[in-house]
């Protein structure tokens, strides 16, 4: 077991680097990653002490993403439409860094809700088309254990997850909050560097499944990607409320110093990227949902952690949890995604990956509502909820389908 998980991981990345796209691809989303989690545990504070919003109104913030899964669907069946996967890559990128440094520059507090809605809802759909143009690489030119490459690709972002909490926590410490969201538009930016003039190949669609690329596909072949992809919303929606309260419940209920603040934020991610590997290994002999369920259950003991311990350690224990969650879903998430609508990828990319803003809006005001009236830190017994209910509802889809997934 153990050598095999070695060769199929070192193998996994030799073809990760050997590749223009993939090695592209991996870059691109470390600096997405590290920019978007240097603003995520701070863009509450910034609303609250900038812009003098209440915490209520920091919590609702993330209701501006609810438009985040429409312009990724329009974004991915685009995609599908033009197998331009790499251009619209790049539009998104650029949509990103405006709607950063728009918010940076922001004197009302209405400006960083109606640029999230309007402007960010396209940023987020960058990284959905960069998996969709390695989904066609790897279509083009097959290999055994291309899911290993996924997961690589996929860990790229999630180091960027690891550097950027304590980065941002420093970066706004010694200079300012506008300061740190501008670097992180310019880490939006700059994805598009790794990228260059590459270009995604184009995989011709099956002669059956022309009609259905080109009209795209109907409610019923997606009811299972849109069953999962609600699921998934489920144990996602603690992350909001996660990065709007526990930096706040730490800072000032339990005065905690900046750099312990940043470690206990940055170990998440840190846990995640050593358990991704083994994720797709354990899921080739389990099947990927059936891991899942394992992956939402840790959810609710690590959203436990955070409401009834009041400690660094037992904070520290639920992020280890949490980094459970994500070694499992981060490794897994798109995989599964594609697989339950394989004639449209960008299309289940998109409304796969997008579903990280719904989720974030359905904890902004979940924790809006329960942080008025439960208050700091008993808001976290409601994602521990909603990962209870995403763990039953993994398991009946885990029960019906086939191993592979």
């Amino acid at each position: 077991m153990e050598d095999l998980t070695t060769d199929r991981r070192g193998s996994a990345v030799r073809s990760t680097l050997a590749s223009p796209l993939y090695r592209g691809a991996a870059m691109a989303l470390f600096l997405s990653g590290l920019g978007f989690s240097a603003a995520a545990p701070r863009i509450a504070s910034f609303l609250v002490d900038e812009l003098g919003g209440s915490l209520t109104a920091a919590g609702l913030f993330y209701l501006t993403n609810l438009t985040a899964p429409v312009a990724g669907y329009l974004v991915g069946a685009r995609s599908d439409r033009t197998g331009h996967r790499l251009g619209l890559f790049r539009g998104c990128a650029v949509a990103g860094f405006a709607g950063w440094v728009g918010i940076a520059c922001s004197t009302r507090l209405w400006m960083p809700y109606v640029l999230s809605a309007v402007v960010l809802a396209f940023a987020g759909a960058a990284t959905s088309q960069l998996f969709a143009a390695v989904h066609d690489e790897m279509t083009a030119h097959p290999r055994p254990g291309d899911d290993g490459v996924v997961a690589v690709v996929r860990m790229a972002l999630t180091a960027g997850w690891v550097v950027g909490p304590v980065a941002g926590s420093f970066l706004a410490a010694h200079t300012s909050s506008r300061t740190m969201l501008v670097a992180t538009a310019v880490c939006t930016l700059a994805q598009v560097v790794p990228i260059g003039t590459l270009r995604a190949p184009r995989v011709e669609a099956a002669p059956a499944a022309v009609g259905e690329v080109l009209r795209g596909p109907g409610v019923r072949a997606m009811l299972p990607l849109l069953a999962f992809t609600a699921l998934y919303v489920l144990v996602y929606a603690g992350e909001s409320i996660k990065y709007a309260y526990l930096p706040i419940y730490m800072d000032d209920r339990l005065a905690f110093p900046a750099g312990l603040s940043g470690a206990v934020i940055g170990i998440q991610p840190l846990v995640e990227i050593v358990l991704m590997p083994l994720a797709v290994v354990v899921a080739r002999r389990t099947g990927m949902l059936r891991l899942m369920v394992l992956g939402a259950g840790l959810g609710v003991a690590a959203n436990l952690c955070f409401a009834l311990t009041g400690t660094a350690a037992g904070l520290f224990a639920g992020q280890v949890f949490m980094g459970g969650v994500w070694g499992v879903f981060a490794a897994l998430g798109i995989i599964v995604a594609q697989r339950l609508l394989p004639t449209a990828v960008a299309t289940a990319s998109a409304v796969f990956l997008s579903s990280t803003a719904l989720s974030s809006a359905l904890g902004g005001l979940a924790g809006g509502i329960g942080a008025a009236g439960m208050g700091l830190p008993l808001v976290f017994l409601i994602p521990a909820a909603l990962a209870l209910a995403a763990t039953a509802g993994l398991a009946v889809m885990a029960r019906s389908a086939g191993r592979d997934r």
